[in-house]
């Protein structure tokens, strides 16, 4: 990645300069930035966008050299905070936010994705309505204040005598007990539990009510989502999946190997890297990384996956992902590069004969996948591996390709029933396809 690092000072050729009521941000007696950079986020889908994503990326701006904590992210059209009371300042003392002039700081998080100490991009999330382009500012100077609750989580734990990564918004969470196919938590309520359930080894299927269980059985299966590579893709019932190579259970040193680490960790979106290495199907060979990230008020994973070394049999083999079909399936949908699976009355959880526990059923459950259009995902029901939706994908020019995991249950809050979770699945593939465009306009200094 090629880093462009340039000082303020040198930049002034690029700014404008702001005319007296302008609409300049101010916080307290003590933020009052003088530069700022003007963006605009537009909504180019005719539906309306709900705690929509947003990525603005270092190198698209004009002033990149900008410590991590001085920048501020300002909705002009949000209502301005009033002065808190003497009560809610000794509560949070000095960090709480003061009176607010001309918009509204919203949540945000600045993110080192590649970790060489250069943060990458500015990421936070808006209301858009549909055909809406809606304008943000950067502001650039030294802001203390603002402490944002962490509205997801990711972590890695021994759990299970095994090392194990989670992530989750409050609303749907994921681990990968096996390593490239996941694993699905089903929250009752909105909380982040995976840091209770791995720092306390509590079985995901025994949590505490009202924490919510796992609720996927994966076994040989895709599970809640899963990769494999169509070596041969006139026999798409026999895929390489690096779990069930003929090295499995060898021993390290012939068996495919993975590594985990935390990229970045909320308060709006967490991000696990998996890097796979030494996966040999006999046939070829493949090094990869994939990159899991949880979201904030949604139900959705993106995976992003990106192979090192891809040496398959032949030329043509093709990438491949896909969904187990769910236990107890009655009823699934596969268009566009969606496919979605949904079961009624589900054992969630095996019952303990010694105990006499009683079986946990689950009413209804559905889990989808869905493939960017533009990558031309072909659907194949496989009956291989315990049943599977898949999708196979042409090779890319970067051997990369991205998809989106999408989840729901009868005891959860949202979308937890058959027509509201297949139309949240259309209306996020939908957006998934076609994400809001971010354009950076001027660097302003202001006329003092």
């Amino acid at each position: 990645m090629k880093i462009i690092c340039t000082h303020l000072v040198l930049l002034l050729s690029l700014s404008a300069y702001a005319q007296p009521g302008s609409g300049w941000y101010t916080e307290g007696s003590d933020f009052a930035p003088a530069q700022r950079i003007r963006i605009s986020v537009s909504n180019v889908l005719d539906i309306p966008l709900e705690n929509q994503p947003i990525v603005v990326k270092r190198e698209q701006l004009p002033v990149q050299n900008i410590p991590e904590r001085w920048i501020a992210v300002v909705d002009p059209k949000l209502p301005s905070n009033h002065e808190p009371t003497m009560e809610e300042l000794k509560e949070m003392s000095g960090y709480l936010r003061r009176k607010e002039t001309n918009g509204h700081s919203i949540v945000l998080q600045v993110d080192d994705v590649n970790k060489d100490g250069i943060w990458d991009e500015i990421f936070f999330i808006s209301d858009l309505q549909p055909k809406e382009t809606r304008e943000f500012y950067i502001y650039i100077g030294f802001y203390e204040r603002g402490m944002f609750e962490h509205e997801v989580h990711a972590g890695i734990g021994n759990y299970g005598r095994h090392t194990v990564p989670f992530w989750e918004s409050k609303d749907m969470g994921w681990k990968l007990w096996y390593p490239h196919d996941l694993d699905v938590h089903g929250k009752r309520d909105p909380m982040l539990t995976a840091y209770y359930e791995y720092s306390t080894n509590n079985s995901g299927y025994y949590m505490p009510w009202e924490m919510g269980t796992d609720i996927m059985t994966v076994a040989k299966t895709f599970g809640g989502g899963g990769i494999c590579i169509f070596e041969n893709p006139n026999d798409p019932e026999h895929p390489a999946r690096a779990y069930h190579s003929p090295y499995k259970d060898k021993g390290p040193y012939l068996d495919t190997r993975y590594a985990y680490d935390v990229v970045y960790n909320g308060p709006l979106r967490s991000m696990i890297e998996v890097t796979t290495t030494n996966w040999n199907s006999e046939k070829g060979f493949y090094e990869l990384k994939q990159y899991y990230s949880a979201y904030a008020h949604k139900s959705w994973s993106t995976v992003q996956v990106a192979f090192d070394k891809f040496m398959p049999p032949a030329g043509d083999a093709m990438f491949g992902v896909g969904i187990r079909k769910i236990m107890d399936e009655y009823k699934s949908i596969n268009k566009n590069g969606i496919a979605v699976s949904m079961g009624k009355d589900i054992e969630a959880r095996i019952p303990d004969e010694d105990i006499g526990e009683d079986v946990l059923i689950v009413p209804w459950q559905g889990i989808g996948v869905v493939v960017k259009e533009k990558y031309q995902p072909r659907y194949h029901e496989m009956a291989n591996y315990g049943g599977n939706h898949v999708f196979m994908i042409p090779q890319t020019a970067d051997q990369t390709y991205e998809y989106m995991v999408i989840d729901g249950w009868s005891f959860g809050k949202k979308h937890n029933n058959e027509a509201d979770f297949v139309q949240y699945v259309e209306a996020e593939a939908q957006i998934y396809n076609h994400p809001p465009v971010v354009s950076v306009h001027e660097f302003e200094k202001k006329n003092r």
